[in-house]
């Protein structure tokens, strides 16, 4: 279904050959050096000819489109098992907060300059709003300790869901895409998830979440054990993982990233549940990890152990644990500002400054 190009190497020896030329000490741009060098490569393809012969004349521009994040919203069947703080009414007063313009991703989008758009992935009621996009899968998720979470029907149509919404932002000019979620329960579904893809017990990737009791620990816990022993056969590939343990936001959050990769965009993966469905992404396609970028360390104390199975490196660490896509929409002032150094700094030469590297 996703048919994605892994980023190429040919033009990395003059990709960073602009970079050193920058009025600087090599490497001394640290990571923004690594984010120019990463986009520049997925920007200047190798079947770009023209873009080959700019790069020899040091004479190529980044591009940053019509910057947009989508928040995907999903209820999980495993809520009522007492597994997080609030009940699953939540989940539809803070998509209702969100189309009103007064989450904290709200905020953060308005001042950093993202579009953002908001998905009914699934919630158990839906918000009737304009400003929120109906790609329903169903009112909740099963309980992922008692049956499967959904159906295969229902994993590949929030697959086809995905890839039609970024296909028409791509559409729109957007080369830049962030995802964030909201749906109560679903870092019990991301725990489990994280246990299942990397083969790990339920007691090293259950966190709090948003600040659940010492009991519910020990009970979030137990849901994913269970449902771990429950679906052991049949935890064998991304889909399969989606259907037995997923919700519909995760299911669509994975499709969204790959099909953003398909079309060559950056993604900014944001935290613990984000990182969740880049996992399977990854799993589906590994070349997707190419046309990623980790914002953050979230607060989620699984979250760092899952970075670094993936062995990636996040921008930021600001613990962070809201969720919402708020790390992720915090990343893009430090893309802008490598896409800034790389076009708009002067060279050496051009300075006439002495190149004493």
């Amino acid at each position: 279904m996703f048919n994605i190009e892994s980023v190429s190497e040919q033009h990395s020896e003059k990709i960073q050959a602009i970079i050193d030329s920058k009025t600087k000490p090599l490497g001394a741009l640290g990571e923004l050096e690594s984010l120019a060098m990463q986009l520049a490569k997925i920007q200047f393809s190798t079947a770009d000819y023209s873009a080959a012969n700019a790069l020899a004349k040091s004479a190529v521009k980044l591009t940053l489109t019509a910057p947009h994040l989508t928040i995907f919203a999903g209820d999980h069947g495993v809520a009522r098992a007492g597994v997080s703080i609030a009940s699953s009414d939540v989940t539809r007063q803070m998509v209702n907060n969100f189309a009103r313009g007064g989450g904290a991703i709200n905020a953060i989008s308005r001042q950093l300059g993202w579009r953002l758009s908001i998905v009914d992935a699934g919630i158990l009621e839906p918000v009737v709003s304009t400003q929120v996009k109906d790609q329903r899968l169903g009112k909740t998720t099963h309980a992922i300790n008692q049956h499967e979470a959904m159906s295969s029907t229902q994993v590949d149509l929030g697959f086809a869901f995905a890839k039609a919404h970024i296909d028409e932002l791509h559409s729109k000019g957007c080369n830049l895409v962030a995802f964030g979620e909201m749906g109560i329960g679903n870092t019990t579904i991301a725990s489990a998830i994280m246990a299942a893809v990397m083969g790990v017990p339920a007691a090293e990737t259950v966190g709090r979440g948003t600040g659940i009791s010492a009991q519910a620990l020990i009970k979030k816990q137990q849901v994913i054990e269970q449902a771990l022993a429950l679906h052991q056969d049949k935890l064998t590939d991304p889909k399969s993982i989606l259907r037995c343990l997923g919700g519909f936001e995760v299911v669509q959050l994975t499709a969204a990233m790959l099909a953003a990769a398909e079309h060559k965009m950056l993604i900014v993966v944001d935290g613990f549940i984000c990182s969740a469905a880049a996992m399977l992404a990854i799993q589906t396609n590994a070349n997707v990890k190419d046309y990623m970028v980790f914002a953050h360390c979230s607060g989620e104390q699984g979250h760092e152990k899952m970075l670094q199975w993936l062995d990636v490196k996040p921008l930021l660490n600001l613990g962070l644990r809201l969720g919402e896509g708020t790390g992720a929409a915090l990343a893009l002032p430090i893309i802008q500002a490598a896409v800034s150094f790389f076009n708009d700094m002067a060279s050496f030469s051009d300075a006439e400054v002495t190149n004493v590297t």
